[in-house]
């Protein structure tokens, strides 16, 4: 189980998302994945959109995953922004095999991805 980041990504995120594959372990053997991005404004979560398969949301939702994968992002948001970022407030977090991947996008990159 190991999380991963894209090349944007930091050794914090991958950390903190290996931690969390970890401690829930059966929800990332599940496929599914979390759109979300950040008003322009301001650096913090404001949208998360999950698409799982199977019984996988109900699953992250019961067991304290889905809360905490949201906390994490937030942070992340927040982390970006401090260090000076250049894709800091969207992204889409990829589960399945294992492993929680998340891959950082710009504003056209998350239209595309929002429309499949």
């Amino acid at each position: 189980m190991k999380g991963k980041a894209s090349s944007t990504g930091s050794e914090f995120e991958l950390l903190r998302l290996d931690m969390l594959a970890r401690q829930f372990s059966g929800i990332v053997q599940g496929c599914g994945q979390v759109v979300f991005a950040a008003e322009d404004d301001e650096a913090r979560l404001s949208h998360a959109s999950w698409r799982t398969e199977g019984d996988l949301f109900e699953r992250a939702s019961e067991t304290g995953f889905k809360q905490y994968l949201m906390e994490l992002i937030d942070c992340f948001i927040q982390y970006r922004a401090q260090i000076g970022q250049a894709k800091q407030k969207n992204g889409v977090v990829r589960i399945g095999r294992g492993s929680l991947v998340v891959e950082w996008l710009s504003n056209d990159d998350l239209l595309e991805v929002e429309g499949t």
